[in-house]
């Protein structure tokens, strides 16, 4: 049987507003996906892999997550939450503010990607390397949405979300690994995105990469929140 694995920060701060109208009274967690809320499904899959504790690291409309989750225990799971506060402090420095609940290492996901991915295998590859992160990725071709990572052989050799190349036929898959040293650095209640971080750490030399070979769903869009219902309703390895 595997072990437990390092605390999953779910980053579910966003304004969501690709799914407007959707998203206009609810966040993108709580987008219903055939009758559940989105972060049900998310939390489930979680468990299935081996996850004990979450950190839903939350803003917009994010108390009604904790209303509807409340400390996990109906997933299987020990959920914890750390709030934004008044100011959205984006991606990175979200994570930042909830670095006490974390630990000495931890993953990230986004809070609207459902990543069936071996968990287990990701995080053996970050223990194996002697980076600050690790960052999964996906060969996309372009194919589900816009690539953004050049990669070969086990190596990140560029990563942009606005400068893209030619060369970038991979995608960042959504689901990373952090020593708490990453965020250290960046001053508290600072809005900072992890795009920012993970190009700093590129440049720095301390950013390993791990490629997956399932694909990706999201809920960010109305053409993935359609295409996850659909999902859905196939038939899935280890899932009763």
């Amino acid at each position: 049987m595997k072990s437990s694995l390092p605390t999953v920060a779910i980053l579910a701060g966003g304004l969501g507003t690709r799914l407007r109208p959707l998203t206009g009274q609810i966040p993108k967690a709580m987008v219903d996906v055939n009758g559940r809320p989105f972060v049900a499904h998310q939390l489930e899959l979680l468990r299935e892999r081996c996850v004990t504790r979450v950190v839903i690291c939350a803003g917009f409309l994010g108390q009604q997550i904790a209303d509807y989750v409340e400390d996990g225990r109906r997933f299987g799971l020990d959920v914890r939450y750390s709030f934004d506060g008044p100011m959205l402090l984006g991606t990175g420095g979200a994570i930042r503010k909830a670095l006490p609940l974390l630990g000495p290492s931890f993953f990230t996901l986004y809070g609207d990607s459902y990543l069936t991915c071996d968990y287990s295998a990701v995080f053996e590859a970050f223990q194996n390397s002697d980076k600050t992160t690790l960052m999964t990725v996906f060969r996309n071709n372009k194919q589900w949405d816009k690539s953004n990572v050049c990669f070969s052989q086990g190596t990140i050799f560029d990563y942009s979300k606005q400068r893209r190349t030619p060369e970038m036929m991979y995608i960042d898959y959504g689901l990373s690994v952090f020593r708490r040293a990453a965020f250290e650095t960046i001053p508290p209640d600072r809005p900072v995105d992890l795009a920012e971080i993970f190009e700093n750490l590129l440049r720095r030399g301390q950013l390993a990469g791990f490629e997956v070979p399932e694909r990706f769903y999201e809920v960010g869009t109305p053409h993935g929140l359609e295409d996850f219902a659909h999902y859905l309703f196939k038939p899935r390895p280890g899932v009763m």
